[in-house]
């Protein structure tokens, strides 16, 4: 034998001796310390039932996927028991998988902490624990992590502040950590996080301010601190984050001037400042913003005029200043954002005319101008617009008529034009494309009657048209809407007989029809009406009994039957309506004695019964009431 085939049978005779002994050892480390991990979880369903202490590696087991340093030892390099349905907690074993380069064990049901031991899995780059019920503070040993890039611990139940030792991941480019209870200030070494591009974390209890060292952050894209208490000003120095895409600061504390500083970020495509205290002017430079889609600033502070720059935002979708004290007029460039579908400029202090150029906007859906003090007409260009859903310009002091084609060409939902000095008639083609839900022409000066287009539109749910002059009769055909739950014809010209048909309302919550001119008596079908919780009939001239049938309306909490002509005696039944709050029943020519049930009235707050001729004394069962 040569001395090469020797050496050849003696490497084999080795290779053989050490995977016996490999084999002899039995399950490997790692393999027990995934078998810990194991033990300290809830496995409903027996996802992990192949992990056998049996095998000598784990690299078969689901979830588990190794690499081999050298082939005789292979390492766990990543965990994925994602979505597994599983409970329990993290044992500190998972320290022991040093090579591991990810740990996905997210949308599970985990609690108590995160172990600390997870900062000696040196190799980790993507650590993914949300979705689960973790609980106390985020441990400060995963700040070892130099390689970690990316961080999801959103939606789990930590608490107390982000650690300090967070801005040592170097390599961090996603930090997720919103949904949570997570307190404190942020952390200045924050700063320290050159290839950030993304960190959430709305949805906690963080407070202090907005450092300003957030702006050394500069590869950040998308910030979103929402839903905290953060207070103080927005740092000018967010202005340097040159490739931030969306900036999310809604529902804190900020105040101050919204920095001009924030027109140099460019590549912003959403900006959400909306429900905080900033004050000043809507700086003119956010018309530098030119890749903007959505801008909201809403329900703030803010005041002067909108400025025209707004209008070279080509791109924008969705702009909503409501709820400011913003003043002037409405400036006619915005007409320039051909994109625009959402329009928002209610509750400020608007003024002059609605521009015509506005009705331009051929891909609006939501335009809302109400409750400022606006005036002149509406302009007849809306009528045209085919792809608008809700159009609401109520609280103004607008004039004229109502286009009469609104509605023709649009697929209408919500139509809210009250409190205004619109005169006219109704439009009869509101619901010509049967998706009309809520129509509200209140408090108008429109004259009339109710078009067949609007009794006969199936999808309405609310029908408000109080304080107007409208006449003719209830219209019968409104009570085969088996959607409608609320009727508001009050303080109009009605008159005639409230038709039998009203008992086909079965959806009806409140009916009101008060200060009108109806007559007869009130039909017994009223009784049908099991949902019916307002009823306001007052004011009317009404007649005859109160029929009886009313009190199966048990759901009623407001009932008035005051200033009408109802006669004879009170039905003893109006003691069972055991949700009533409100009773007024004065002004009638009712008599007889007042029934001893109604004190089982026991919700009642306001009973009026004057003006009538009831005699006898009052009965005791009332003192409970009073």
């Amino acid at each position: 034998m040569g001395r090469s085939s020797l050496c050849r049978l003696v490497i084999v005779f080795i290779v053989i001796h050490v995977l016996l002994i490999h084999q002899s050892k039995g399950l490997n480390s790692e393999g027990q310390y995934l078998l810990d991990i194991k033990s300290n979880l809830g496995d409903k369903f027996n996802h992990l039932g192949n992990w056998d202490r049996n095998d000598s590696t784990p690299c078969g087991w689901k979830g588990v996927n190794c690499s081999t340093i050298d082939v005789y030892n292979p390492v766990v390099q990543s965990l994925n028991l994602s979505a597994l349905n599983l409970s329990g907690f993290l044992s500190p074993s998972i320290g022991g998988l040093v090579h591991l380069t990810t740990l996905d064990l997210s949308f599970n049901g985990l609690s108590r902490n995160i172990p600390k031991e997870i900062g000696n899995c040196s190799s980790l780059e993507v650590l993914n624990l949300n979705d689960n019920k973790f609980e106390a503070q985020i441990p400060k040993e995963l700040g070892t992590l130099s390689f970690l890039t990316t961080l999801n611990i959103y939606n789990n139940r930590l608490s107390g502040p982000f650690p300090d030792e967070i801005g040592n991941l170097s390599s961090l480019s996603q930090l997720l950590a919103y949904s949570n209870n997570i307190s404190g200030s942020l952390p200045s070494s924050l700063g320290n996080l050159k290839r950030l591009t993304s960190f959430r974390a709305g949805q906690n209890l963080l407070t202090g301010g907005l450092p300003s060292i957030i702006g050394s952050c500069e590869s950040l894209e998308y910030l979103g601190l929402a839903q905290n208490a953060l207070t103080g000003e927005l740092p000018k120095e967010i202005g340097k984050l040159k490739n931030l895409k969306e900036l999310i600061l809604w529902e804190n504390q900020l105040s101050g001037l919204i920095p001009v500083e924030l027109s140099n970020c460019t590549n912003l495509s959403i900006l959400a400042l909306y429900d905080n205290k900033f004050v000043g002017r809507v700086p003119k430079e956010l018309g530098n913003l030119i890749n903007l889609t959505k801008l909201y600033l809403y329900r703030n502070q803010l005041n002067g005029t909108i400025p025209k720059e707004i209008g070279n935002l080509s791109f924008a979708e969705q702009i909503d200043f409501s709820e400011n004290m913003l003043s002037g007029e409405i400036p006619v460039e915005l007409s320039k954002i051909k994109g625009l579908s959402l329009l928002y400029l209610f509750e400020n202090q608007l003024t002059g005319v609605i521009p015509v150029e506005l009705t331009t906007l051929k891909n609006l859906t939501k335009l809302d101008l109400s409750i400022n003090y606006l005036t002149g007409p509406i302009p007849m260009g809306f009528q045209y617009l085919t792809e608008l859903i809700m159009f609401q310009l109520f609280d103004n002091k607008l004039s004229g008529g109502i286009p009469q084609k609104l509605g023709a060409y649009s697929p209408l939902w919500v139509l809210d034009l009250s409190d205004n000095q619109l005169m006219g008639r109704i439009p009869r083609h509101l619901c010509r494309n049967s998706n009309l839900i809520f129509l509200n022409l209140g408090l108008n000066k429109l004259s009339g009657g109710i078009p067949s287009g609007i009794t006969n539109c199936k999808s309405l749910v609310q029908l408000l048209l109080v304080g107007n002059s409208l006449t003719g009769s209830l219209p019968s055909d409104l009570c085969k809407l088996v959607n409608l739950s609320a009727v508001d014809l009050g303080q109009n010209k009605f008159n005639g007989p409230i038709p039998p048909e009203i008992g086909n309302c079965r959806s009806l919550q409140r009916l009101q029809l008060s200060y009108n001119y109806f007559t007869s008596e009130l039909p017994r079908e009223i009784g049908n009406l099991s949902r019916l919780a307002i009823f306001n009939i007052s004011s009317n001239n009404l007649t005859g009994r109160i029929p009886p049938e009313i009190f199966n309306c048990k759901m009623l909490q407001r009932l008035d039957l005051s200033r009408n002509r109802f006669m004879e005696n009170l039905p003893g039944e109006l003691g069972t309506l055991s949700q009533l709050e409100l009773l007024k029943l004065s002004d009638n020519s009712l008599s007889g004695t007042i029934p001893p049930a109604m004190g089982n009235l026991l919700r009642l707050t306001e009973l009026q019964m004057g003006g009538n001729s009831f005699n006898g004394n009052i009965p005791a069962q009332l003192v409970p009431c009073a």
